[in-house]
């Protein structure tokens, strides 16, 4: 296993860096510079911001942000991705700590680290793609909603001692405090959005949440120290903030506690491996290049197990930071690392300066967040598709802000799987042909059977089209009542069944043997060779016999003629 562990490593990391060497120069460096160090600055309020909401000190999403956001363009499969606390972690994150503590979130999400690299050393990369869109439309427009609920306390300044965790009565809680609403907070939370939104339009390379959080935190200081303005609380009056690089810390574990979290440890891989492969796929749009799933999960999970060892939090690629890290001139890794020097930089030096932001103002900050989060045109989209659509978005939406995203992927992707094999049963169509058989469709047609055949007497010819799994089988059934008359041999066309599963032989095996019981022999026709090994793996040629198999409908319908006559 490590040799097969070490070998794939090897074969995913050295085309990187090879890449990286053979097209480097010094304009590129100059690019991948500049384009670092504007990431870097996008991404210090956010980390902070992201941190706080999540139930953590500051310090901690930028620990997140300079050591994943090194390990992700390091290690990842993406040469312009850019790793970090996101928030899409500040619902699962804050559920883990109060449920769980510090020490359990710190556990959980080193298991999560491992299950990214298992699904990247297993080649499972591909398979993250095939969740079903509504169900990453509602999620994401859930968590949207959840991180915009969990701010309206700081955003409007209220003094409510304990919110309640659950949504509604979150919202019962702020509607009866409305009385306790602070002027001064709320304006100040209301000004860092406009700040924001209006900054978006006119800076295009300076963020608008480092606009707002500069320009608050001075008219905040100044209303303090001259207007005596005492209400207004910042981030020191809530945190003790330290600019101290932490000792890498290995958390005890037991069976126990691995046993307890490995729920919270799947759903953080999962929207770890959802998140960082839809932004690099988002990525390679955009810059013309095709990242590699398998080792952007590596470095995912790499980045997941180093992270906590240093007090961090959950981190995966960052769709916003990993554009800005393009549209200015970023295109390889380097970029990505010397946006974590930088932020190395900002919390040696001033980190201490953090203490004076208004919570009010990260409040505003994320309420930008999660609008550009909610994806409310995709979620309008959305609802424009079929009703099995319709209900798996809606069923994740609603149980993302009632309960847990956990709940929300599990019930949304038994749903959508249910929804799915419903669909596919009603494409299987079986159908009985009277009287004669056109040869002149399809397959026939390479025989050059430009005819029909008379079906003779005593013979039934049916047809499936579509995979042949449950449902089909009392498709027979109802369709053989309608005929009084017993025949002395069926036909069954399966020149249209791509594949047949566990559920299609049992019900092809009952209705064999039911004819059989009757008197009636069964005769296949046209069996795909795929389908054919599967038969004859079960038994089926002792069942109905070699040369009851046919592999065209012609000599399916001499084999029912020999058996009538005999």
């Amino acid at each position: 296993m490590n040799k097969t562990i070490s070998g794939h490593l090897q074969d995913v990391f050295r085309p990187k860096l090879a890449s990286v060497i053979k097209n480097y120069d010094r304009k590129t460096f100059a690019a991948d510079a500049m384009a670092g160090i504007i990431v870097g600055i996008v991404a210090l309020p956010l980390a902070i911001a992201f941190a706080i909401a999540s139930g953590v000190s500051p310090e901690k999403g930028i620990i997140t942000a300079v050591v994943a956001g090194f390990v992700i363009s390091a290690f990842g499969g993406s040469k312009v991705q850019i790793g970090g606390p996101t928030g899409a972690f500040i619902v699962i994150v804050a559920g883990i700590i109060e449920q769980y503590g510090i020490q359990g979130l710190t556990v959980a999400t080193l298991m999560a680290g491992v299950f990214l690299i298992l699904l990247g050393v297993l080649k499972l990369g591909t398979i993250i793609k095939y969740i079903p869109y509504p169900i990453i439309v509602g999620f994401t427009a859930g968590i949207a909603v959840t991180i915009f609920t969990t701010q309206i306390k700081d955003l409007l300044g209220m003094r409510i001692d304990n919110v309640p965790a659950d949504f509604i009565e979150k919202w019962g809680a702020y509607f009866s405090h409305l009385g306790d609403i602070d002027p001064w907070s709320a304006g100040i939370g209301i000004a860092s959005i406009v700040i924001i939104v209006l900054s978006q339009r006119v800076l295009k390379k300076i963020p608008g949440s480092l606009v707002a959080i500069i320009l608050v935190t001075v008219v905040v200081l100044l209303l303090k120290e001259y207007a005596g303005v005492t209400t207004i609380e910042t981030i020191g009056d809530r945190f003790d903030i330290s600019s101290t690089l932490p000792s890498a810390t290995v958390p005890a574990l037991s069976w126990d506690t691995i046993k307890m979290l490995v729920g919270p440890a799947i759903t953080i891989a999962v929207l770890g491996a959802i998140e960082s492969l839809l932004s690099a796929t988002v990525a390679d749009g955009v810059i013309g290049d095709n990242h590699h799933s398998n080792t952007e999960l590596i470095g995912q999970g790499m980045a997941n197990i180093v992270s906590p060892l240093f007090g961090g939090i959950p981190a995966t690629g960052a769709i916003a930071r990993t554009m800005t890290n393009i549209k200015n001139g970023g295109r390889t890794p380097i970029a990505g690392i010397i946006h974590a020097g930088v932020l190395m930089l900002i919390f040696l030096f001033l980190m201490p300066l953090a203490r004076y932001i208004p919570m009010a103002c990260l409040a505003g900050v994320l309420v930008v967040v999660s609008y550009g989060m909610s994806g409310w045109r995709s979620f309008i989209a959305v609802m424009h598709n079929p009703k099995s659509d319709i209900t798996v978005l809606l069923l994740t939406f609603f149980l993302t802000i009632i309960f847990d995203l956990t709940i929300a992927i599990e019930v949304g992707l038994l749903c959508a799987c249910l929804l799915f094999m419903r669909r596919m049963a009603e494409t299987t169509e079986v159908r009985a042909i009277l009287d004669e058989i056109d040869l002149n469709e399809d397959a026939d047609m390479e025989r050059g059977n430009l005819e029909h055949l008379t079906i003779p007497e005593g013979v039934e010819v049916y047809e499936i089209n579509g995979p042949y799994f449950f449902g089909a089988g009392n498709r027979f059934e109802d369709i053989m009542a309608r005929y009084g008359k017993r025949p002395k041999v069926r036909i069954i066309r399966m020149r249209k069944v791509p594949f047949i599963d566990s559920t299609g032989l049992h019900n092809l095996e009952n209705l064999c043997k039911m004819s059989q019981h009757d008197g009636i022999t069964i005769v296949l026709s046209g069996v795909v060779p795929k389908v054919e090994s599967v038969l004859k793996n079960n038994g089926f040629n002792q069942l109905l016999g070699e040369e009851n198999i046919c592999n065209h409908i012609d000599i399916a319908l001499a084999r029912a003629q020999l058996i009538i006559k005999n």
